[in-house]
């Protein structure tokens, strides 16, 4: 692979899924990067044209969903003249380790990138055990 296909971004893929929809409209997989530390996992995602009140995490059983929703700009006297980027709905899901402190993971939403943050559960300290005689 030749540094040019490395830094060439992905297509924006859409969503085949399993279940039918029981909402009309493109279902989008939102692209992804994850990052981890020592103390967490970093997740952002590219969720572009979705805002704050357009956005569901849950998180159940396990797993964590993100969906979105974005509708078209255009307004009632305005035609399409050309059209690059697609209008619907984002989706994708992630099951989590038992490594990640689910009470305190935290979400924000800035200029159409989702961060959230995934900390880790505090590990058992190390610690000696007495011995007893007898």
């Amino acid at each position: 692979m030749t540094k040019e296909q490395e830094l060439q971004p992905s297509a924006k893929q859409e969503l085949t899924a399993d279940a039918e929809q029981t909402k009309a409209g493109v279902v989008y997989q939102p692209a992804v990067d994850i990052f981890e530390s020592g103390d967490g996992i970093t997740l952002l995602a590219d969720l572009p044209g979705v805002k704050s009140d357009q956005l569901t995490i849950d998180l159940r059983d396990n797993v964590l969903t993100i969906r979105g929703d974005v509708t078209s700009p255009d307004g009632e006297t305005e035609t399409n003249v050309m059209r690059e980027f697609g209008w619907g709905s984002y989706y994708r899901q992630f099951s989590l380790a038992d490594t990640v402190d689910q009470s305190k993971i935290e979400a924000k939403l800035n200029d159409g990138v989702l961060r959230l943050e995934l900390p880790k559960v505090e590990k058992a300290k190390p610690r000696k055990i007495a011995i007893k005689a007898g």
